[in-house]
């Protein structure tokens, strides 16, 4: 392999495997401490979970404790180089309408926690002139923390504005075949680096198989539509509803959701076993992405399941009053799945590997970025 010419004769602080959000969020973390970059993605550009997504950088519902802490500081890190990237900031906030009084419950609790700071029950007043089209409930939990994006050009603003602005170069079209440090092989040649971050989405297959395999992941996938209303409003924040109380860890974990998750395994039973929840957000065209289910598998489930689109547009049409609606895109997101959030570990010395494993990339990618570039640094130390 000492044949094979180099793609560069640059030599690297650290090399990035992989173009998804968690590699340009390490890239920037690592560019931030002043190290040269360089990022590999095997497509012309990345196609899988980090723009098959809602583009919603989600705070309340996360995980309690550390990863509440990490999407709070990405959040504020997209709301950084939003401008300076020239990523469109579509929307802010989240309105979680509350349809049975143990849903009600569970947004009272949330509220004494930290979590909740800065979050609050909308007055009928508030609600009628800041979510009109919410159909009527028991109340309206408010979030202010939440920001939208449009992942499928997010992701590659995100990308030219770390070569053009912070000299990351970027090596598309490239598979890493293998890792010996300080060489790094690929499918056009080697680089060179002192070390290397390795983020491979759902591919936990082709670098370090073994030591992804601990991380016990399955995959996840997911039924995402965009649709067009007939009728044009504005949505003034994300919007989601009692099966999400149900579903995000930061209100299904709290003791008082015992009683809600209980309700909607009963009356909601489809939308339970399917892991269907749902959010709703809309982009600059007027559509609305609305969402999702979850299926758990060893792979990327190939077929969509219409009688999952069905459940997801009857929860649409209880919770918004915004009228007729034309489907105008289909599509299924994966990502990887496992018991913790985040998998993390250092397979080697100079090496690192990093996937979330809650299908929060975007919400807490830039927060566990930085985490991956001080693991790698220490692991050479």
């Amino acid at each position: 392999m000492e044949s094979i010419k180099k793609l560069s004769e640059k030599k690297y602080d650290v090399v990035i495997v992989g173009g998804g959000i968690i590699g340009l969020a390490s890239a920037y973390a690592a560019v931030k401490k002043g190290l040269s970059v360089a990022l590999v993605e095997r497509e012309s550009q990345n196609k899988d979970a980090s723009v098959r997504n809602f583009g919603f950088v989600t705070v309340s519902g996360q995980q309690r404790g550390t990863h509440w802490q990490r999407a709070m500081h990405t959040r504020d890190v997209w709301a950084d180089i939003a401008t300076k990237a020239d990523i469109e900031v579509v929307h802010r906030g989240l309105h979680m309408l509350i349809q049975r009084p143990e849903a009600m419950d569970v947004a009272e609790a949330f509220l004494q926690t930290e979590m909740g700071t800065d979050c609050r029950l909308l007055t009928q007043t508030e609600i009628a002139k800041n979510a009109p089209y919410l159909k009527d409930g028991l109340g309206v939990l408010y979030s202010p923390h939440e920001i939208r994006v449009e992942s499928k050009t997010a992701i590659s603003k995100l990308a030219n504005w770390l070569h053009q602005a912070h000299g990351v170069d970027f090596y598309n079209k490239t598979t890493v075949q293998s890792i010996e440090l300080p060489m790094i092989y690929t499918s056009r040649g080697t680089l060179q680096a002192e070390h290397c971050v390795v983020c491979p989405g759902a591919d936990f297959h082709s670098l370090y198989p073994e030591t992804l395999a601990q991380a016990q992941a399955k995959l996840c996938t997911l039924n995402m539509m965009r649709v067009m209303p007939k009728k044009p409003f504005k949505l003034n924040a994300a919007v989601m509803s009692d099966l999400s109380l149900a579903r995000y860890d930061g209100f299904a974990q709290l003791p008082e959701a015992k009683g809600l998750i209980a309700l909607l395994d009963d009356v909601q039973s489809a939308e339970r076993k399917a892991g269907i929840h749902l959010i709703v957000v809309q982009s600059s065209d007027g559509s609305l992405i609305i969402g999702d289910s979850h299926d758990y598998s060893d792979r990327e489930l190939p077929f969509r399941d219409v009688r999952l689109d069905d459940l997801i547009i009857n929860e649409f049409h209880q919770v918004m009053a915004i009228g007729e609606i034309d489907i105008v895109q289909h599509w299924l997101g994966v990502y990887p799945s496992a018991d913790d959030v985040v998998f993390k570990a250092t397979p080697e010395k100079g090496v690192v590997v990093g996937s979330v494993t809650g299908g929060t990339g975007a919400s807490t990618g830039f927060a566990f970025g930085e985490e991956l570039i001080d693991l790698v640094l220490e692991s050479k130390q």
